[in-house]
């Protein structure tokens, strides 16, 4: 009786303060098992871990590295997708791989040894493997694997597949309609996005509040940007970006815009110089056929050289002659 008794009177309306007081005593700290924590260890969590990424894709990818190596090996890792990833170097040398180490980089960053690293020597070969879970776009970048003192790596560059465009710029006409096409190898983009770029940034294109653009396209990989009645501040550079679980791509596409009159320029300058050589054909031909009709034209100029030959004739007729004499006769 007793007992009902003081639990009535923790209940009663003067100890509310009192029992709230005794439940949040009762309440387990966070620290000491709260799931949520980062700290939380306790193996049903790391089961549930374990769990939620065993049905992951592997993907693994090896590089030979040699004592002779100039330069470094790359390989690319392409991922569109959450994955179990494995790195393997394998270093071949000459001489004792004793003293020989390896160090793990990220973007010329020291990676911290755990678990996730595993190196065996075997002979004069090296290898050494790292694993680990790819799962958002922080962990996508350049993963080298570096060989003692020389620095000789390999380098695996992890990154989303990459969207392709048209090399060449597009010409199209004032007045016409364009496509801009776009396509991912191998792979199925979550969405797919265009922009217009300015000369500050990238503008979205929305095609559905603007007739003069429409978005589609035959394929999940492949998408394409009809324009239509095409202006000249139309030209430009026009972006797709591809959108995956880890990260985004996308392809630059440029386009050129001329009006009409462009390609008749060199058609207009050959026609007039067609114009200016047979102007002067025709007057050469004018000039020759007056020629031969005016007879009396070429008398003239034959008189006109006649007199000149008779001037110049009588200048030396009257000029006096002196009779040369010897010295004897002075």
């Amino acid at each position: 009786m007793r007992s009902h008794t003081g639990l009535r009177a923790l209940v009663a309306p003067g100890y509310p303060l009192l029992l709230l007081c005794l439940l949040a005593a009762t309440r387990p700290d966070p620290a000491e098992g709260d799931p949520t924590d980062p700290t939380f260890t306790s193996l049903p969590v790391r089961e549930e871990m374990m769990a939620k990424y065993s049905n992951l894709s592997l993907k693994s990818c090896n590089i030979s590295v040699t004592e002779k190596s100039n330069v470094s090996v790359e390989e690319n890792v392409i991922l569109e997708k959450p994955s179990h990833v494995e790195l393997k170097c394998v270093y071949t040398a000459t001489k004792d791989l004793n003293s020989m180490n390896v160090t793990w980089k990220k973007d010329d960053e020291p990676l911290e040894t755990t678990g996730d690293f595993n190196t065996t020597k075997m002979g004069n070969t090296l290898t050494s493997q790292y694993r680990f879970i790819v799962f958002n776009s922080k962990q996508l970048g350049k993963y080298s694997c570096v060989f003692g003192e020389k620095e000789l790596r390999g380098t695996f560059n992890i990154h989303v597949p990459k969207a392709h465009g048209k090399k060449k710029s597009l010409i199209a006409y004032v007045g016409d309609s364009t496509v801009l096409k776009c396509v991912c190898q191998d792979c199925l983009p979550l969405n797919w996005t265009w922009y217009m770029g300015n000369e500050t940034a990238q503008v979205p294109i929305d095609a559905h509040s603007n007739e003069k653009y429409i978005i589609n396209g035959s394929h999940a990989n492949e998408t394409r940007l009809k324009i239509k009645h095409l202006l000249e501040e139309d030209g430009g550079s026009y972006w797709c970006r591809a959108t995956f679980q880890l990260g985004e791509s996308e392809e630059r596409n440029e386009l050129v815009v001329l009006s009409f009159l462009v390609p008749l320029k060199p058609f207009l300058a050959i026609l007039a110089e067609v114009i200016l050589l047979v102007a002067i054909i025709l007057l050469c031909e004018v000039y020759t056929h007056k020629k031969k009709n005016d007879p009396d034209a070429g008398k003239e100029f034959e008189q006109i050289e006649q007199l000149k030959s008779d001037d110049s004739n009588g200048i030396e007729n009257n000029v006096p002659r002196y009779r040369k004499t010897d010295s004897a006769d002075q």
